[in-house]
C-alpha cells in the first residue's frame, strides 16, 4: 500500500487522500445534525489499486465514530468496503446499537 495521508477538508466537505502531497482521491459528504451523508468515492486512475479508496473509507468511518454520529453510505464503494468490514456496521444510519464490550 502507498503511504497516503487523509484529511477532512471542511469547506470542501470532503476528506481528501494525499500521496506525497498529490490529491490522489476523495469521499464527498454532505452533514446533517446527527448525521454524515457520505456521497461518492472518486480515486485517480493514476493511484488506483494502491489502497487509496480503502484508506479514505476508513478515515471517513474513523471520524464518524469520532463525533459520535452515524453514517448514511449513498456511495457504492463505501457500501462494499463496510461489507467487508463489519466492524463498522454499527455507524450506518438505522442500524442497532453495538453490544460489543471489553
Amino acid at each position: 500500500m502507498t503511504d497516503v495521508r487523509v484529511d477532512n477538508n471542511l469547506e470542501q466537505h470532503r476528506y481528501e487522500a494525499r500521496v506525497s502531497e498529490e490529491l490522489a482521491g476523495f469521499v464527498s459528504y454532505q452533514l446533517a445534525s446527527d448525521l454524515v451523508v457520505l456521497t461518492h468515492t472518486e480515486v485517480d486512475p493514476s493511484f488506483e489499486g494502491q489502497g487509496i479508496g480503502g484508506a479514505l473509507a476508513r478515515a471517513a468511518m474513523d471520524d464518524v465514530r469520532e463525533r459520535g454520529v452515524k453514517a448514511l453510505v449513498i456511495c457504492p464503494f463505501i457500501t462494499g468496503w463496510i461489507r467487508r468490514h463489519r466492524d463498522y456496521t454499527d455507524l450506518l444510519y438505522g442500524a442497532p446499537p453495538s453490544k460489543v464490550t471489553d
